[in-house]
């Protein structure tokens, strides 16, 4: 029977587990200088005119070096990633990942408005605020000082962000997972009831997708 720390891994729900663990081998590698973030991050010249595909799956696993700032978003992102997979997420793996991926595609072609080269922190906030609209009356303690409703938990994020790095500018891969985030809560919830009344492709991953992760 697992114990420790094993035990807590095992009960992360498994999308949420493999991303966290690509993020930390990620941040690991870089830290023992296996890697380094110019092998890693993405441009549109890099990946494609350059021929270095990866980049764009390896934007997404570099929450930057050990600090303050990477243990707040690798927190934040995998409480709410986990608490989102567990609910409206449960047993449709396939799903979860499908919205990871549009979102992920969003990012890669809005990456040149805001000059980003990792785009990890921006996909993060998409299953942070997704829950955050799925749960509009939910209280958020934030560390003990103030209490707000779940709505307002990416702006407060966004907000502490800046002020851990002192610049508006480290917020702004933050406010761009917001915005993608919104339109990914507007294709799956609002779009799906109220204007097509059912399941579209944006709300429902591909059956290869599903045969893939074996929820079929």
């Amino acid at each position: 029977m697992p114990v420790g720390i094993e035990a807590w891994v095992t009960q992360i729900p498994p999308v949420t587990r493999a991303w966290l663990a690509l993020s930390v081998l990620t941040s690991l590698a870089i830290q023992c200088q296996l890697v380094t973030p110019l092998q890693l991050y993405f441009s549109f010249k890099a990946a494609f005119t350059n021929m270095q595909p990866w980049r764009a799956f390896t934007t997404f696993f570099y929450f930057g070096s050990i600090s303050l700032d990477f243990v707040f978003h690798m927190f934040f992102f995998m409480r709410y990633s986990r608490m989102l997979e567990e609910s409206s997420f449960a047993n449709r793996k396939a799903d979860y990942v499908w919205l990871l991926l549009q979102s992920a595609v969003m990012l890669l072609a809005l990456s040149p408005l805001v000059n980003l080269p990792f785009l990890s922190s921006p996909l993060a906030f998409v299953p942070i605020y997704l829950w955050s609209r799925r749960h509009p009356s939910t209280p958020i303690s934030l560390f003990g000082l103030v209490t707000i409703t779940a709505p307002y938990l990416p702006l407060a994020l966004v907000g502490l962000a800046w002020i851990l790095n002192g610049t508006w500018r480290a917020a702004a891969g933050d406010l761009l997972g917001c915005a993608v985030g919104h339109v990914g809560w507007f294709l799956q919830d609002v779009w799906t009831r109220e204007m097509v009344g059912g399941p579209t492709v944006f709300s429902e991953a591909p059956e290869a997708l599903k045969r893939l992760l074996g929820d079929v």
